[in-house]
């Protein structure tokens, strides 16, 4: 989804006073003590965006990585808003040596509405790219991992975007070309200096 999380205050506090059980009773089979919110939810919110704020929960759905935890715990006061569609992750495998591994992030967000042309013109610029470029028996996370993130995203079509970066510093795949530089390649060491001092 990509609008705001539904909160139903009145569950909040359903939870918070031992109405409901947490995680859909899944934890039911020994005494773990009260509930406590802040340490079950608001305290293992991986970007820390919610916070209690006079006996109502709060959250800042702009800093929400969509990462559910909240709403697994509390499945009758939260609720995934309304605009709704899927993300698109490519190149997963599970090779026998290596293990299993998860696809890259592709796509974000894509509405999800018949006849999902949306859908089939990515998919259909994967196809033609790998069709093109794979060598023989080459998977596509295969030819992911050997050209490069970026070459993928030229025949989709797709920009760069921060969810294709795994971590902070960590090899985007994203590389610029000349032309996309303000400047291009060439600079006045002494004027970087000025702005970016050591």
């Amino acid at each position: 989804w990509k609008d705001d999380i539904k909160i139903d205050q009145e569950a909040v506090a359903g939870y918070i006073g031992g109405e409901f059980a947490p995680n859909g009773g899944a934890h039911s089979g020994r005494d773990w003590g009260k509930f406590d919110i802040e340490k079950e939810v608001i305290g293992l919110c991986p970007t820390e965006c919610m916070k209690m704020d006079g006996g109502k929960l709060k959250i800042d759905n702009r800093e929400c990585t969509r990462c559910m935890h909240c709403i697994n715990v509390m499945p009758r006061a939260l609720h995934v808003g309304d605009d709704r569609g899927c993300s698109m992750l490519v190149g997963a495998k599970a090779p026998i040596l290596d293990g299993a591994q998860m696809g890259s992030l592709l796509v974000p967000f894509i509405k999800v509405e018949e006849p999902y042309d949306e859908i089939k013109e990515v998919i259909e610029g994967i196809w033609d790219w790998w069709m093109e470029e794979g060598k023989n028996r080459e998977r596509l996370g295969e030819l992911i991992k050997r050209q490069g993130f970026q070459k993928l995203l030229e025949p989709t079509n797709i920009k760069a975007v921060p969810q294709h970066v795994q971590e902070p510093r960590h090899n985007p795949y994203i590389f610029w070309k000349e032309e996309e530089v303000e400047g291009g390649w060439t600079r006045d060491v002494d004027e970087f200096r000025k702005d970016h001092q050591r």
